[in-house]
């Protein structure tokens, strides 16, 4: 079986794993895989929200059922913490549409909100929304950046397409992560 043939079969599912493990990384690189044609865009936009949204749920359902749970315990003592439930008190529905697009935030982010007063129905619809939002925008990127590529560097091979996206993922989100940090650092 060739990469090709494997990602076909195989790559929405990979996408959905991958956004829910991982995220922006996974969405990217199912955006570049539409561009190539080896999945359909609205199959991997689907899958990216769809592990974005199963995984936040997971954690809310932890924060809210499980809080003394090791992991959850974990979750709680980060140093993200106390930002996090500062700005959900302050800001709820905004919060829960943003904290996916906010780099260090992801995975705290959920559970704290399972901690608050927030009402299951209004995370999950408020999760879904964003969760839909997210995927489609994250994929989207991966695919005009897959064309960007085509266009500067001519039709590369699979592997080679990959890496390039692979690489230029992860300078965006050490970019990111940066320019957060250094605007969330107290002055």
């Amino acid at each position: 079986m060739t990469l090709s043939q494997l990602l076909t079969d195989y790559g929405a599912i990979a996408v959905f794993l991958g956004a829910a493990f991982e995220g922006e990384t996974a969405a990217f690189l199912g955006g570049v895989l539409a561009h190539r044609g080896l999945v359909a865009y609205w199959q991997v936009a689907l899958a990216a929200a769809g592990g974005s949204f199963a995984a936040d749920q997971i954690l809310f359902l932890a924060g809210r059922y499980a809080s003394r749970l090791l992991v959850v315990r974990r979750f709680t003592a980060a140093p993200a913490m106390s930002r996090v439930t500062s700005w959900m008190e302050t800001y709820p529905n905004a919060f829960i549409f943003a904290f996916r697009f906010i780099y260090g935030i992801r995975t705290v982010s959920p559970v704290a909100i399972g901690l608050s007063k927030v009402s299951g129905k209004r995370f999950v619809a408020i999760n879904l929304l964003a969760a839909i939002c997210w995927g489609v925008s994250i994929t989207a990127i991966g695919y005009v950046f897959g064309s960007a590529v085509e266009q500067m560097l001519g039709r590369l091979r699979l592997h080679e397409h990959l890496l390039i996206a692979v690489a230029f993922g992860l300078a965006l989100v050490v970019f990111i992560a940066l320019a957060v940090r250094r605007r969330l650092k107290p002055a």
